[in-house]
């Protein structure tokens, strides 16, 4: 990746930090100062923020790879904050009572079809007490593995905080994935008890899940119990049981004790398993430990959030995403905020429906992915209808992908009313919490920067030989100074870990995020997309993202997809899928998104294909997988599709694919 078409760091947009924010900021330039003159003594006063039952005797081992006389490589190790001892969960819940802000509300909960539950931090002591009672009478002990099938829902977060508190390890699997994806998790990790749901609510209807869960476990040789929470009820009533085997959660909860004396572990006690996505090949099983993770989640939330008291956080995300993880449970938690949890879909029953969620709960931080927001700018180009109080906001956040620049100054200017900063994060599963991202009190804001590492990391972007690219020059984005929240291996293969992450730069001792980047002349980090989706047009190398961008700001384009697909001339060309404004011409707007690219970025972008569609192949958590289009043009196999949002989404857009062609042929 030597060269990269750029068009956004052309922007000439600047937003310093008001005034008024940057003298009453957590996080002050100071602060940045001090975190780079000694790292990890900036990560062991952060440290400080949690309580410990031990104190760590050894803040910080890295061991890197190295070659070995037959020439191959070790498999690096990492070790912060050796010898301390606590427990993540009395550290999320139990130490916020015992200061007395047990009354504060930890949870407001709002079910897609409208039924609500509110859980002060008192009141989740009691119901993780509960959880991790029952668990232990159903013999899970501390290593043990629990994977939880569960919608967004108050037993989804009581569950795992259960699990965490006996130091057992958690997974969670996304309620829409198949049973065959949850078999695999359920195996990979040698499960004891899977938890999970009669069925689950999903765009206005019930929809059965206990038989996928069976499926799942017909015939795993780990699994001892199923703990089932009914959340359907009637609505889906053919429930499928296994004597002896399945348990109600109320039944096995609502008779224990509420009384848990917990006990302490090691800091480097593994918390969660994270599997990637699945997008290509086996899913990686990303291990993130308890110490390290919650103290960088900890003050991550705390610093790029600017977290309050009184404030009311709320991360769209899904819980079984790591964003979730992050900035929904463990760093919100950890910090005694309060936040919201929203079971159901954006647009059920109507495409309002989180404004009328802000204004409710007083939402005042609000972290969702560019591609929600691009959605709402097309629903509502001028803005939220009047009629929803959006005042509380003040401050917003994106995560999942770059988010392009004109969908940030929607999100600025219409959402937060000119006034709220945006935090663009970037970071990964592999990373575990935010790297990359604007520190409210002290960053400039460029509309499609994720700005600079944020304290105690550092990144970079680099050639193939690891030399540090021009500005704005595009390169590979590594970081040469993770946190401690970085995950420690991929579940049972080591090697992989190895090869996956640090072989590329093995000699440096870099990790590779397999993400493109380009830094400004300022400094400031423009993150391009995945590596994998650059798009070699007649020798020129695209940027997926950056066709995107000029794309959307199109005023009739509310969303695009870019993928490169094979060509007899110039070996691969773009291909476009655009989710266009209503009442547009789509034959007149494609060739018009034609020129439009050729004048933002070079005739050279152009697309060969533009697809009018209704929507994007996304994830849950918002990312565009940009293969499934490769394959979709070319009528090859799509392979995975569990991780899909929406499974309807490929089949409508092989036949928007075909409509054309014959339309083409008929001409």
């Amino acid at each position: 990746m030597t060269s990269v078409i750029d068009v956004r760091p052309r922007s000439t947009s600047r937003y310093p930090a008001p005034q008024t924010l940057a003298r009453s900021a957590n996080v002050t330039a100071r602060d940045v100062a001090r975190a780079a003159a000694d790292p990890v003594a900036f990560w062991e006063r952060a440290a400080e923020r949690l309580e410990w039952q031990t104190p760590w005797h050894t803040a910080h081992t890295w061991e890197p790879v190295r070659q070995l006389d037959d020439g191959s490589l070790t498999v690096p190790r990492v070790e912060w904050f050796a010898g301390g001892t606590l427990n993540v969960a009395v550290n999320c819940v139990d130490r916020h009572v015992a200061a007395g802000r047990g009354d504060t509300v930890a949870v407001h909960f709002e079910g897609e079809q409208g039924d609500r539950r509110t859980i002060t931090y008192r009141d989740l002591q009691r119901e993780v007490a509960r959880a991790a009672n029952a668990l232990a009478e159903l013999g899970v002990r501390a290593g043990d593995r629990v994977v939880i099938y569960l919608p967004v829902i108050p037993e989804t977060l009581i569950a795992t905080l259960a699990v965490a508190r006996i130091g057992a390890i958690h997974s969670l699997v996304f309620g829409g994935f198949s049973a065959e994806s949850v078999r695999f998790r359920v195996d990979d990790t040698r499960a004891k008890v899977l938890i999970t749901s009669d069925g689950q609510f999903r765009r206005g209807a019930a929809v059965p899940v206990k038989h996928q869960a069976d499926a799942a476990v017909a015939d795993s040789p780990s699994i001892e119990h199923v703990l089932v929470v009914r959340r359907t009820g009637d609505q889906t009533p053919a429930v499928p049981w296994t004597p002896g085997r399945d348990i109600w959660w109320h039944d096995a909860v609502a008779t224990a004790s509420d009384i848990h004396i917990p006990e302490y572990f090691d800091a480097e006690t593994p918390l969660f398993i994270m599997y990637t996505s699945g997008t290509t090949g086996k899913p990686k099983g990303l291990v993130h430990t308890s110490g390290g993770y919650l103290v960088q989640a900890n003050y991550t939330h705390w610093a790029i959030f600017d977290a309050k008291p009184g404030d009311v956080h709320w991360c769209t995300a899904d819980l079984a995403w790591v964003t979730a993880h992050t900035y929904s449970l463990y760093g919100p938690l950890s910090n005694g905020v309060t936040q919201v949890m929203y079971e159901g879909t954006p647009e059920t029953p109507h495409a309002a429906r989180h404004f009328e969620i802000i204004e409710r709960y007083g939402v005042t931080t609000y972290y969702t992915a560019p591609t929600l927001i691009r959605t709402l700018m097309g629903r509502f180009p001028e803005g939220p209808p009047e009629t929803y109080d959006l005042s509380s906001l003040r401050l917003l956040g994106t995560v999942g992908e770059g988010i392009n620049p004109s969908a940030w100054h929607w999100f600025h200017e219409r959402l937060g009313r000119g006034e709220c900063p945006i935090v663009d994060t970037w970071w990964q599963s592999e990373t575990g919490a935010a790297t990359i991202a604007p520190l409210p009190g002290v960053s400039t804001l460029k509309p499609g920067s994720a700005t600079r590492a944020l304290p105690g990391v550092s990144t970079r972007v680099v050639d193939a030989d690891g030399s540090d690219v021009a500005a704005g020059v595009g390169g590979r984005l590594v970081v040469d100074r993770p946190g401690p929240a970085l995950a420690r291996t991929v579940w049972g293969d080591a090697e992989r870990y190895r090869d996956s992450y640090w072989s590329a730069y093995w000699r440096q001792g870099w990790f590779l995020s397999g993400d493109g980047a380009a830094i400004d002349a300022e400094g400031d980090t423009w993150v391009l997309g995945r590596i994998d989706d650059v798009i070699n047009v007649s020798g020129h190398r695209l940027s997926a993202l950056e066709i995107e961008s000029a794309l959307v700001s199109h005023p009739d384009v509310v969303e695009a997809g870019v993928a490169g697909v094979q060509d007899a001339v110039t070996g691969s060309a773009v291909a476009a899928f655009v989710v266009a404004n209503a009442h547009v011409n789509h034959d007149e707007l494609a060739a018009t998104l034609r020129g439009h690219v050729a004048h933002q970025i070079g005739p050279i972008a152009k697309p060969a294909h533009v697809f009018i569609v209704r929507d994007l192949p996304k994830t849950r958590s918002g990312k565009i997988l940009r293969r499934l289009l490769t394959s979709i043009v070319e009528g090859r196999p799509l392979g995975d599709t569990t991780s899909l949002h929406d499974e309807t989404v490929p089949d409508e857009l092989a036949n928007a694919v075909r409509r054309q062609r014959e339309a083409v042929i008929g001409e």
